[in-house]
């Protein structure tokens, strides 16, 4: 079973639309896919609940970290639900950091007989959560916006003392791979071309940006990946619909032929297509 932890110190990058549509694409695959929503703010729980297409789980999220015993309906697609409060309540509890992150990695062993792929879609605050889904996943992807603010937490969406993606790996999680960073709402301005050539400038940052690989979006090298601005995916969030659904919308089919082979390339680097 493949764990993809969605991961980012900065909110508002489009995580959560991410996470959202790569659970509606790997399920469309014919995988058994669970999604885990550990952000409060719910971003992931709204439109999947509105799609109809996921069975929404009777355990909520914050049950992955708290309760040993955890378990979660047997469907193609089952969503665990943000708990707002409960959640937020677990970086007070420091006393039971390592129990949290125990259980978490028990569960995902529970579940890697009921699913393939696990999503987790995390908040941004660097806390308990982060940690317990990084220390036990096998994935790790960061979705980014090309804005100084932005670029300005990447170094610390690597080096981060407690939640950075290399130290986790270097100390708690060896197995952990970092897919990339996935600029998202990238828009054609001198503005955010001169960010993604700030970013492209240092060998650093520019080897962890995913790339689309070869023509068939196997293989290394090829193109930068990256997620243009539109508003129709906005919409769909909102609205719970899955993008290649709406046929009726010259915006939607374009942006899916857009969006489609970013997430193709997960699926391949997840090693699930």
């Amino acid at each position: 079973m493949k764990t993809l932890v969605l991961v980012n110190q900065k909110g508002g990058v489009g995580k959560s639309a991410i996470a959202t549509v790569l659970a509606h694409y790997l399920a469309g695959l014919g995988l058994r896919v669970l999604a885990v929503d550990l952000d409060h703010q719910a971003n992931m729980t709204k439109p999947l609940t509105l799609s109809g297409k996921a069975v929404v789980s009777s355990t909520t999220a914050d049950k992955v970290l708290t309760d040993a015993a955890a378990t979660v309906e047997v469907a193609p697609l089952v969503l665990l639900p943000s708990n707002s409060p409960t959640l937020l309540a677990l970086e007070r509890q420091p006393d039971r950091h390592t129990e949290f992150a125990r259980n978490v990695r028990g569960f995902l062993r529970r579940m890697s007989t009921q699913f393939e792929v696990v999503i987790i879609d995390t908040n941004p605050n660097p806390d308990i959560r982060v940690v317990a889904a990084l220390v036990s996943a096998t994935h790790a992807l960061s979705p980014i916006q090309l804005n100084q603010e932005s670029l300005d937490g990447i170094r610390a969406l690597f080096n981060h003392e407690r939640v950075g993606v290399a130290r986790i790996k270097e100390r708690l999680n060896p197995h952990l791979e970092f897919l990339g960073m996935v600029p998202t709402m990238v828009e054609n301005t001198p503005f955010q071309r001169r960010n993604m050539e700030t970013l492209m400038g240092s060998s650093s940052y520019r080897e962890r940006v995913m790339t689309m690989g070869g023509s068939d979006g196997r293989g290394e090298g090829g193109p930068f990946a990256m997620i243009p601005k539109r508003s129709v995916v906005a919409e769909t969030q909102a609205s719970g619909r899955y993008l290649p659904e709406i046929r009726n919308q010259t915006a939607a089919r374009d942006a899916w032929r857009e969006i489609e082979p970013v997430l193709r390339r997960v699926a391949h680097l997840l090693g699930v297509a």
